[in-house]
């Protein structure tokens, strides 16, 4: 999911990590290989959020890691099937 400003300053507020801008240079390498996305980074990982159903009609997605942090440093990242975590983002106000 590629996220508008607005969303990605709303889910940084809800999830401690940083959104890596799309003039990045690995940028155009992560969206040949997950798609177009928001990609956050953070000390666990690369993530990206995807959009889920919820019950209550609000506008939500779920926090899926994408990469996980190789060797000391954390200086490489080694990128998986996307694994969904426990963190749900409120996206609508």
């Amino acid at each position: 999911m590629k996220l508008s400003s607005k969303l990605i300053e709303r889910t940084i507020a809800q999830f401690q990590a940083v959104a890596l801008p799309d003039t990045h240079a690995a940028h155009e390498k992560l969206e040949a290989i997950f798609g177009d996305h928001t990609f956050l980074l953070n000390d666990n990982g690369l993530h990206i959020v995807e959009p889920v159903a919820d019950s209550g009609g609000t506008e939500v997605g779920r926090v899926m890691k994408i990469a996980d942090w190789r060797g000391a440093g954390q200086t490489t990242l080694a990128p998986h099937q996307p694994e969904p975590t426990d963190v749900v983002i409120r996206l609508a106000a």
